[in-house]
């Protein structure tokens, strides 16, 4: 999946047009980094499932 991408779904997420938002293991990473760089980051919120695989939602309260 591409930035692009990414920047697409997290703008879905935020805005309610979706609830979840799965990253596979292999992407973690890059996503990780990706993500880390938007400067509403700690409103989203990642679940690892077995597997590796991470879901995220979005949270309009942000983590400490």
């Amino acid at each position: 999946m591409s930035q692009e991408d990414w920047e697409f779904k997290l703008n879905a997420l935020q805005n309610g047009e979706l609830k979840e938002f799965q990253v596979l293991k292999e992407e973690f990473l890059a996503f990780r980094e990706f993500l880390v760089k938007r400067s509403d980051f700690k409103h989203f919120q990642g679940t690892a499932q077995r597997g590796g695989n991470v879901t995220y939602i979005y949270s309009d309260t942000p983590r400490s």
